[in-house]
């Protein structure tokens, strides 16, 4: 199957999305908006960007990551799984596809002013210019940037020359009383307008086709969001300041109005053609975005294969263009303007919120395939935003909307299980989720089934390697190790057996066929040339295999049963909690393996002669602590050191106490050993700043995480994460009776 081609720029990447933002949202909206709020509409358009910008931050992480053609669609399926992956790909293309068609609308509208015709043949006027962009689409999407370009540069020229010709004439008297109906119709304008800014999502939905996408789609959405902002506030307040509300309220060419009663019919005519254009252009950017949701979903095995066909000369999916144009016709006949206004907003309110889940879930399971190059900030906060304030705006548009969501969802999922029921692909939320997620998402019985289907055939494939049965530890390379060979020489210095099992493992989405990835990569023999050199090196018996997995954490769960080792050791941040919503595989593991297992985070220190054991009052097995601690310093050559920070209000006596029991556990040590007993009030601090005369920190599991860690799997471990050299953090499984 032939592939899309990247030839969009950042500037084509900017000027397609204010294209989709500068149509509808500023030359057909504003009027029905201020009837709603009265002049503060342009209030309600700057809040309305203010809550869509976590959402905007989100999907540029998203994209960065997963730079393919489908946009939100893709993050929600890859997340939440095919279920809603339809119903989001359904729903997102109806959503851009009611809005495009409604740009079209308004042309029609721009064009009444212009050419004297009857009303009924606008929507035909319509019709036609659809069918032109439509075969402009299918020419490719190099010329519908270059398109852009133009049209946008025309369009800000345009508003600025409006914005200086009225700014003087604005009249104090028109802006009071600043609301009409109180805080319900300024909200509901807020969530009205908010489908305004819908054409930030369409530079991701082609993602596929832009050029250095992991640089050009965050920066393009941040710069387009920031400059449309200053145009819906900047051009609504000087039209609220000049034209009446009561003017305002069925009028859907505002920016006509506003430069034919302030400026002159000239410049009227002028704005109407600009705005004509403009509304093309919407339309025309709107139809390339929304085209390749079915697109994307029939490579998903959602919908017909005949919607993924690509033209053999254009490079453009043209059975899907034709698909969304048809669509669009349909509505242009049928249109009902602010009613279709509010599903369109409803349902990307909606989709929104799921894009701000999508980005909490992949960073708290740390799914090994989720490397994005741009990382949104302020995160959890701009998220949780995100959703508190799309949940919050759904409340004011009305039941109507939310029926439509869920007629929209039955269709999803009948669609689903018309094409895609066979699919294997479950999320990555069904993956890592706890129950209490898994329920409020899914039905948990269908849940566990997929889960066991999938988990059958990583465990398959990890049966296939070679594992040693001598080996006595396990280490799992998962490529965020700092050091390879530190990790697998860690490995060994806790080994209680001759053989160290080193396995790299490469995790890929569900969709991502196993097969097709190759496990001979020049990165691959990069690190099975470094694990030979070190097993020459330092004398030790290394066995490696590689292998590519849909679930970390399954497969080395099997990789632990098929062997009889001990311990599991691995690469580490800090960060190791479960949450009630949220796993990590590192959390997965710590509490669903049957081995001992070992954190080591590496802080790039090559050599180990001093060691300090941290005691923690809450760590157990500190007897066998001791002795792992024992056994390391024998493979380095190295000494230790007991540490036991207390607090200061303990009497003499109970320091002697804590010293004779601390001295009589290392008693039996091979190595050299001694005892150090601290005062302090700020413990963390304190092995922090002690740990700075050490190479190496060994640690117990903390036995208690507190409640926010639980909640949302975030926790860092402190001790860990503070420290001036190495930590190697053990946890021991209790032995099954």
């Amino acid at each position: 199957m032939k592939k899309l081609k990247r030839g969009l720029t950042l500037t084509s990447v900017v000027a397609i999305s204010i294209g989709g933002m500068l149509g509808s949202g500023l030359f057909v909206l504003p009027g029905l908006a201020a009837a709603k709020t009265g002049p503060s509409v342009w209030l309600a358009y700057l809040l309305a960007a203010i809550c869509i910008l976590p959402a905007a931050l989100s999907k540029s992480e998203l994209a960065s990551a997963i730079p393919s053609s489908g946009g939100t669609y893709v993050y929600i399926e890859r997340v939440f799984g095919p279920i809603l992956g339809t119903i989001s790909g359904i729903g997102l293309w109806f959503s851009l596809l009611l809005k495009s068609a409604f740009a079209l609308v308004g042309f029609g509208a721009y064009m009444l002013v212009l050419i004297n015709i009857p009303d009924q043949y606008t929507k035909l006027v319509a019709i036609a210019f659809l069918l032109l962009i439509m075969f402009l689409n299918i020419l490719g999407v190099k010329k519908v940037g270059k398109v852009q370009v133009a049209i946008v540069s025309i369009s800000f020229v345009g508003l600025l020359l409006l914005l200086f010709s009225t700014i003087p004439e604005i009249k104090t008297a028109l802006l009071t009383p600043f609301t009409n109906n109180e805080s319900k119709g300024f909200f509901t304008a807020v969530a009205f307008v908010y489908i305004s800014y819908a054409g930030v999502i369409k530079v991701a939905a082609i993602a596929g086709e832009v050029k250095n996408p992991s640089k050009n789609i965050p920066l393009g959405m941040i710069l387009s969001l920031g400059i449309i902002t200053l145009i819906y506030v900047s051009v609504t307040y000087v039209l609220v300041g000049n034209v009446p509300i009561d003017e305002l309220k069925n009028d859907i060419t505002p920016i006509f109005t506003l430069a034919d009663n302030i400026v002159g019919s000239t410049f009227g005519y002028i704005i109407a053609c600009i705005g004509a254009i403009t509304l093309i252009s919407g339309a025309n950017s709107g139809l390339l975005a929304t085209s390749r949701f079915p697109f994307a979903m029939a490579l998903d095995q959602l919908l017909p294969k005949q919607l993924a066909k690509v033209h053999k000369k254009h490079l453009t999916p043209v059975t899907s263009i034709l698909l969304t144009a048809f669509i669009m016709v349909m509505v242009i006949l049928f249109l009902d303007v602010e009613g279709i206004a509010k599903l369109a907003s409803a349902f990307m309110v909606m989709m929104f919120v799921l894009v701000n889940i999508c980005v909490i879930i992949l960073r708290e399971t740390a799914v090994q395939w989720y490397e994005p190059k741009y990382l949104s900030p302020f995160y959890p906060l701009m998220q949780i935003f995100g959703v508190i304030s799309g949940i919050f705006l759904l409340s004011y548009l009305g039941w109507k909307p939310i029926i439509a969501m869920l007629i929209i969802s039955v269709i999803g999922i009948f669609i689903y299980y018309f094409f895609g029921k066979e699919t294997e692909r479950i999320g990555v939320l069904k993956k890592y989720g706890h129950k209490p997620a898994l329920m409020f998402f899914f039905n948990k019985e269908t849940s566990s089934n997929q889960q066991s289907k999938l988990s059958q055939q990583d465990v398959k494939e990890s049966l296939k390697i070679n594992i040693s049965q001598e080996a006595g530890v396990i280490v799992p390379l998962l490529g965020n190790e700092k050091s390879p060979e530190m990790l697998i020489e860690m490995g060994a210095a806790i080994n209680t057996k001759q053989k160290v099992q080193a396995v790299n493992i490469t995790e890929v989405p569900d969709q991502t066929l196993l097969e097709a990835i190759s496990d001979k990569n020049p990165k691959l023999k990069a690190i099975e040339r470094q694990v030979k050199v070190l097993a020459n090196t330092d004398k030790i018996d290394i066995a490696f295999e590689s292998l590519v997995t849909h679930n970390i954490a399954n497969t080395i769960q099997a990789l632990s049963r098929q062997s009889n080792c001990k311990w599991l050791i691995f690469g580490w941040n800090g960060r190791a909690y479960n949450g009630i919503l949220f796993n990590n595989p590192l959390g997965w593991i710590l509490t669903n393996i049957n081995s001992n297992f070992a954190l080591f985070k590496d802080n790039g220190l090559m050599f180990i002669k001093k060691v300090l054991l941290a005691i923690r009052p809450s760590s157990q097995d500190i007897k066998e602590i001791i002795e792992t601690t024992d056994k390391i310093c024998q493979f380095y050559n190295a000494s230790f050191t007991l540490l036991h920070v207390v607090s200061d209000e303990l009497s003499d006596d109970e320091m002697e106490k804590i010293r004779r029991n601390a001295e009589s556990l290392i008693a039996s040590m091979n190595t050299k050993v001694e005892v150090m007993l601290v005062k302090s009030s700020e413990p963390l601090e304190k092995v922090a700043d002690i740990s700075a005369n050490f190479d190496l920190l060994v640690l117990g599991t903390p036995r208690k995480d507190s409640f926010l860690s639980i909640l949302f799997g975030t926790g860092q471990d402190k001790i860990a994460t503070n420290s001036n050299c190495s930590v190697l953090r053990l946890t021991l499984k209790p032995e099954e009776n």
